[in-house]
């Protein structure tokens, strides 16, 4: 299913909300998704449906408070949203990503 506990789902969720409001997803893709996989860093596509301001800014709060949260754990935040380039990353995390 994934490999993340049910403590880090609640916490990407909660912070997700947090950061960038009630109406934003978040998806884990990546090798997370591959149970048989050790190790590896945690990719999180973050849907925004209203334009963002500052995605850097964001990526990099989001990214830095769930890697604490996973002991140092690489995690690499992509952001989606209406008033930011579609790149094929966008369109990876969303077909094979897994809504939290």
């Amino acid at each position: 299913m994934m490999r993340l506990t049910t403590s880090q789902i609640d916490f990407i969720r909660q912070l997700t909300a947090q950061l960038a409001g009630d109406r934003a997803q978040v998806r884990v893709f990546g090798s997370r998704l591959d149970d048989a996989a050790k190790g590896g860093d945690l990719d999180l596509l973050l849907e925004l449906p209203e334009p963002v301001e500052n995605p850097a800014m964001l990526a990099a709060h989001m990214s830095a408070k769930v890697s604490r949260k996973m002991h140092g754990r690489k995690v690499d935040v992509v952001i989606s949203a209406p008033n930011l380039k579609k790149l094929p990353i966008h369109e990876v995390g969303h077909r094979e990503g897994r809504l939290l």
